[in-house]
């Protein structure tokens, strides 16, 4: 049974509160992660849905908000993954698409078959179960190069940054929802484009992406000096302000593409400001060098697709957001910054193990078992 014949969910324009009118059943793929923590908080609290998480790594901790949900296991690169997402998705009023890999940097095979082949495997799965209403996580990197720090807008092209496999796999998943737009049309598709999704929790996760296995967390707080390129401006967004566009979306049924940032957008000098440290004016050009070669020799896993991703996004105008769904941020990007620095300081972590906690000896001890995570297959 689906959304509409459940009952479908309005908004309260006079309060900008979402009021939802009946049970609802969601399923949110990657529901362990990031933005899937701060989703399911939010579901929870609204209180009154049937939510079931799907990841590779399911928790199996108890705490909130992972303990609140029912769980499913699936890899979606998996060949089997359809079938089993078909099961997963029976009888869904919606599906929250939010898996996806960032690691190993090495493995870009692995990786296109977890965002591609995982988003296209999901959308089979959502046209064979005649799932009404998907909500795709997209993302500014599924967005062209930027001209000039001029916000854009929805219509901007998603053609991606032909040297970020990152983006250009957002553009790809892009391309797999126009087609599944184009083949049923009476069915509801939402793309949210975020910038980059911050929260204290996450902490530990960034410094597994970030940080080679033997670097304590502690380093960010003894940087004397920032070496960056200062034409570097990037739009942020807190985890649970997603988690409240998401849902106001899931409410209203919401259709089309949706930008979320917060402002101001994130310059060097707040980065540098942030981190105590003293910015050093260095082109991208020789930065790029430098993350180039530190990362084929294997001495750090951020590929230098992240570089160029970083100086070519565009600044997000969110008009559409703030007018068609009523949203609005509620943490300014500097704080998001702030806030994200601080929880990988602190090596901030969360019940599931996408945000399980950081520590030198458990990186050395899992490098020892598996190899270092810029080539490992499944981190």
């Amino acid at each position: 049974m689906n959304a509409r014949a459940r009952g479908t969910a309005w908004l309260a324009r006079r309060t900008g509160a979402v009021v939802w009118r009946s049970l609802v059943r969601i399923v949110v793929t990657g529901a362990s992660g990031n933005v899937g923590s701060a989703l399911l908080r939010r579901l929870l609290a609204v209180g009154g849905h049937d939510i079931l998480g799907v990841a590779r790594r399911v928790p199996d901790e108890p705490g909130a908000p992972f303990d609140a949900v029912s769980w499913r296991s699936l890899d979606l690169t998996e060949d089997t993954a359809t079938d089993d997402l078909r099961e997963a998705f029976r009888g869904a009023d919606a599906v929250v698409h939010l898996a996806w890999g960032f690691q190993p940097s090495h493995d870009i095979a692995y990786l296109e078959a977890l965002g591609v082949g995982g988003t296209r495997r999901v959308l089979e799965a959502v046209a064979l179960e005649d799932v009404r209403h998907v909500v795709h996580m997209s993302s500014v990197g599924a967005y062209s190069p930027k001209r000039d720090d001029t916000p854009v807008d929805e219509t901007w092209p998603t053609g991606g940054v032909p040297t970020s496999p990152y983006s250009r796999h957002k553009s790809s998943a892009e391309r797999l929802l126009d087609a599944h737009e184009s083949a049923y049309p009476d069915r509801v598709v939402t793309r949210l484009r975020p910038g980059v999704v911050g929260q204290r929790t996450a902490g530990s996760a960034l410094l597994r992406y970030a940080l080679p296995g033997l670097v304590p967390a502690a380093v960010l707080g003894h940087l004397p000096v920032l070496p960056l390129d200062r034409r570097l401006t990037i739009p942020m967004v807190h985890a649970d302000d997603v988690a409240a566009a998401i849902e106001r979306v899931l409410a209203t049924t919401a259709a089309g593409p949706f930008n979320l940032a917060a402002e101001p957008a994130v310059t060097t000098a707040d980065i540098a400001d942030v981190l105590g440290a003293r910015q050093v004016q260095v082109p991208s050009a020789v930065l790029r060098a430098v993350v180039s070669l530190t990362w084929h020799a294997r001495l750090q896993q951020v590929d230098t697709g992240w570089l160029d991703l970083g100086f070519a996004v565009p600044l997000l105008d969110t008009s559409r957001a703030r007018r068609e769904l009523c949203w609005t941020p509620q943490v300014d990007a500097r704080t998001v910054l702030a806030e994200t620095v601080a929880g990988m300081r602190e090596g901030a972590a969360d019940r599931s193990p996408v945000l399980r906690p950081r520590s030198v000896p458990g990186q050395v001890a899992r490098a020892l078992r598996h190899g270092p995570v810029s080539r490992r297959h499944r981190p």
